[in-house]
């Protein structure tokens, strides 16, 4: 019999890229969509691209509602739960995700383990590591690390990330099933963006071809192919040791600046920006744009994955993240979404 591993939030771009894995593993795939109609795009998508979708089925749930997942669940020997709320606006107030963002994983880990899963593997984020006060100029990120929710600092993705995590491993402990849990912390997501989904980490390579950036942060995180991370949560259903765990999804580390230089090699045509925005400027803007106040805690951090374990554990060796930056590139271009 075939085992059926449930995908939370298929259509996005990390799920997307975790279903075709599967899919190719031989796999039975339940994905869940809030619309099925609408889900369907994903779904042609896939079989676009050489995915047999025949294995593929969708149901239709939501995060913030009990209705849909114990159907969802049913029968499935593991579970991705990928899907997760990311707003382009970030709210002023830094609680205000929290409570979806908790309740929604909650909602699914409890169905999961109640049923029976064997193993549940969750994506949080970097995001849920690296917020620290006292960092300095290079934080080598550690799988024990974690961000403090209740620094001021921090906005409201990284407050909501945070904070349903560690509900989640709180809930693990409660009732003795760790080792049935793993969560994956991807860096900046990049590589191809194959089913036209891409995730907010591919508008910063937009924004540097639009001329969104005419000067660039001084901002550097560890950076992961979508594939790398999709063979990540792969490898973490059945990894032995991978429960109980945080796997960091990085390859090495790039300033916006490096991106940038590896941008200008490949297309020498493109007006794409050289100088580097002065720390005061960004913290002026913050006041004015939600978007730059999100990264005022990381201006000038240096954050590096000490994440060597996660190949130990998992045998995925993230590609580098020069080739990851090329392939977004070159698959935006592809579909139109971006020109020179």
């Amino acid at each position: 019999m075939t085992d059926t591993v449930l995908v939370t939030g298929i259509s996005g771009f990390i799920a997307s890229h975790v279903a075709a894995g599967l899919l190719a593993k031989g796999y039975a795939v339940r994905g869940t969509v809030r619309n099925k109609v609408k889900g369907e795009r994903i779904v042609e998508a896939l079989a676009e691209h050489s995915s047999d979708t025949s294995r593929l089925e969708l149901v239709e749930a939501d995060l913030d509602s009990d209705v849909g997942w114990k159907t969802a669940v049913k029968d499935c020997r593991f579970v991705q739960h990928i899907a997760s709320p990311f707003p382009m606006d970030a709210p002023s107030n830094r609680e205000a995700l929290v409570p979806a963002a908790r309740a929604g994983a909650m909602r699914v880990i409890e169905q999961a383990i109640g049923a029976g899963a064997e193993r549940v593997v969750m994506t949080s984020s970097m995001v849920s590591m690296m917020g620290q006060p006292g960092r300095g100029e290079h934080m080598r990120v550690k799988e024990e690390d974690w961000s403090d929710p209740d620094w001021k600092p921090l906005t409201a993705y990284p407050v909501s990330k945070t904070r349903a995590e560690l509900a989640v491993w709180d809930y693990a402990a409660a009732q003795n099933v760790k080792d049935r849990i793993t969560t994956v912390c991807p860096g900046l997501v990049f590589g191809p963006d194959t089913y036209d989904n891409g995730g907010a980490s591919l508008g910063i390579i937009k924004g540097l071809f639009s001329g969104k950036f005419p000067m660039m942060p001084r901002i550097a995180y560890p950076v992961v192919d979508v594939r790398d991370c999709a063979s990540l949560h792969i490898k973490a259903m059945t990894a032995e040791g991978a429960g109980g765990r945080r796997l960091m999804a990085a390859s090495n580390t790039l300033w916006i600046s490096d991106i940038a230089a590896i941008l200008r090699e490949t297309y020498p045509k493109a007006k794409l920006p050289t100088r580097e925005m002065p720390d005061f400027m960004v913290k002026i803007g913050s006041f004015f744009d939600t978007t730059i106040k999100s990264i005022v805690p990381d201006v000038g951090v240096f954050h590096e994955a000490d994440a060597a374990y996660v190949t130990a554990l998992t045998g995925v060796v993230p590609r580098p993240a020069k080739d990851a930056v090329l392939a977004a590139a070159g698959s935006l271009m592809e579909n139109g979404r971006m020109t020179i």
